[in-house]
């Protein structure tokens, strides 16, 4: 069961930054694109489908926020992730200002796979420590 739910969460990870990266890439160019129904809320279902599979794998492995530092770690680099995702594709005034939130948001989800990945706050700043 653990393997499937894991399974599941992977896809979604990729399926997200995926989703992500294109909506930022038409954010970019103005591409009336970004304002398909389609592309407003099949990233809610994914993330949805992202975030109970999170909190199913925390329970399975009993790592939970405040307990485990790397899950802790990743959830705040998730809240992180969300606000700049926010400025990038609605909030930010300028497309400047929405394409470093956009280029932000990316480091930082980069970071939160790293710190999946290692089990390490750090993520891949540990690397360089």
């Amino acid at each position: 069961m653990y393997q499937a739910i894991k399974h599941i969460h992977v896809t979604c990870v990729i399926l997200s930054l995926a989703g992500f990266a294109l909506r930022g890439v038409w954010m970019l160019v103005d591409s009336r694109l970004l304002t398909h129904r389609l592309t407003r809320v099949l990233p809610h279902v994914v993330d949805t489908v992202l975030l109970g599979s999170a909190i199913t794998l925390a329970v399975m492995i009993e790592q939970y926020p405040l307990q485990a530092p790397w899950v802790t770690a990743k959830v705040i680099g998730l809240i992180v992730y969300i606000l700049l995702g926010a400025v990038a594709l609605k909030r930010g005034r300028t497309r400047t200002v929405r394409g470093a939130a956009f280029v932000a948001a990316l480091l930082v989800f980069s970071w939160i796979v790293s710190v999946a990945l290692s089990k390490n706050v750090g993520g891949w700043f540990a690397v360089f420590a």
